[in-house]
Formats: C-alpha cells, sequence, structure tokens
C-alpha cells in the first residue's frame, strides 16, 4: 500500500535496497535466537543448569520467540490495505513500541542474567542511603524505558518531522495544538506534536534523574565497579 499513495517512483534497484534491509534484519533476529537456544539446549541436556536458573533460560528462550513473533505483528500493520484513510500506510505506532519495549527487557534480562553467572554479588550493610540509591537507580531505570518506548511513538508516527528546533517547538515553548486531538488521552499517543513534546520532556527528565543518580552515589561508599557503573551510566547520557 506505500507504493502507489507515497514511493510510485520508485525503481527495483531501490526497492532492492529496502527489502535487503528487512531480510538482514529478519536474518540476524533468527541468528540471535539460534545462537542463545541452541547453546541452552546443550547446557540443559548436559545437567550444567541450576533450577533456578533453568526458570531463567525458559523464559528467555519464550522471549526470543515472542520478540520474533511480534515483528512480524508489527510489519504486517504497514502492509494492511485502508481505502478509506488518507494518511500516509505506515507500521502501527503502537505495536512498534511494543517490538521495542520486548527488546529492550529481553536485552536487559540476558545482560543481568549473564552478569549475575560472571560477577558475584557484593555483601554491602543494607545502610539507609544504600536503599534509598537503590529505589532510585530503579525509578531511573523506569524513566529511561519509558523515554525510550516515547522514542518508537515518535519514529512510528514521524513526529520527529514536526518541529526542529529546540528549545523551543517553532516559536513556542508550548505548541498550539498539544490537544488537538479529542478525546484529550488520544494525544499522548497519536497527536504527533504531543508525542514529540512528551518525548522532549521525557529525555531532558531522564538525564537529569541520570545526573541526581551520580551526584547521590558520590555521597556513599561504594565499591569500585558500583562507582564505574554509574559514572558509565552518566557519561552515556551525555552523549545520547
Amino acid at each position: 500500500p506505500v507504493f502507489p499513495s507515497l514511493n510510485h517512483d520508485m525503481t527495483l534497484a531501490e526497492f532492492k535496497f529496502i527489502w535487503y534491509m528487512e531480510y538482514s534484519h529478519r536474518m540476524w533476529g533468527r541468528v540471535v535466537g539460534l545462537a542463545y537456544i541452541l547453546p541452552a539446549a546443550y547446557f540443559w541436556r548436559r545437567g550444567w543448569l541450576s533450577r533456578p536458573l533453568k526458570g531463567c533460560v525458559l523464559a528467555l528462550c519464550g522471549l526470543v520467540c515472542f520478540q520474533g513473533l511480534l515483528g512480524w505483528y508489527m510489519v504486517k500493520s504497514g502492509l494492511e490495505e485502508k481505502p478509506d484513510s488518507y494518511d500516509i500506510p505506515r507500521v502501527s505506532q503502537y505495536r512498534l513500541a511494543a517490538h521495542l519495549g520486548s527488546a529492550l527487557v529481553l536485552y536487559s534480562a540476558s545482560l543481568w542474567t549473564g552478569l549475575s553467572l560472571l560477577l558475584p554479588r557484593h555483601k554491602l550493610p543494607e545502610s539507609h542511603q544504600l536503599l534509598r540509591l537503590r529505589q532510585y537507580a530503579h525509578g531511573t531505570t523506569a524513566l529511561i524505558f519509558l523515554t525510550a518506548l516515547s522514542g518508537a511513538f515518535v519514529a512510528g508516527l514521524d513526529a520527529g518531522l514536526v518541529y526542529n528546533s529546540f528549545p523551543k517547538m517553532g516559536e513556542r515553548w508550548i505548541p498550539d495544538d498539544l490537544l488537538a486531538f479529542s478525546p484529550v488521552l488520544r494525544n499522548i499517543f497519536e497527536n504527533p506534536t504531543t508525542v514529540q513534546f512528551d518525548h522532549r520532556i521525557l529525555g531532558i527528565a531522564s538525564v537529569t534523574a541520570v545526573t541526581a543518580l551520580y551526584l547521590f552515589s558520590r555521597k556513599i561508599p561504594l565499591p569500585r565497579r558500583t562507582r564505574m557503573a554509574v559514572t558509565s551510566l552518566l557519561a552515556v547520557a551525555c552523549v545520547q
């Protein structure tokens, strides 16, 4: 459906380029799945996995399969004919956000499981400050996750094309069409202006939260590995 409405002048060579991009993405996803599932099956058969680890392995295996299924479901939404719609055919921003969110959960869970096996856990005294730091780190993680998901909505709606000035959006701090859709809740997920505005606010909030986490961590005696992780987090947030 994209061809007659948007890309009617596309040549065969140009089509092959985007086709190979999509094909490579699918093949790479399958390779990743096999690179996980085959060794996991081998370790299981050899009896190298403890009972709790078997649960983690099964959960991660399910996430790998679910990720592929969700990718197919997402792409399918961009290939549906919508004769009554005047909008440019595109994949659903909801499915795109779900696909990205699932990938982030899979990646984070894999990394967490791997590091738990490779690095022994530090036995630290459970002080009030350390508990607060851990809670704040969890809250920051949730905020970053939400920011990334809002980026998927920006991509799905091409909302990045609406305003390209910063920190103002055009000539205003708050755009006129921020709440143009009805009901109001629709604006958060379907209004390109609101979606870009939310992503900006969440991005600024994430950098602020990471900076505050770093400054708070400096007041607490922490192991070298933990301090390195917090410093690296701040550096990556600034680069991002």
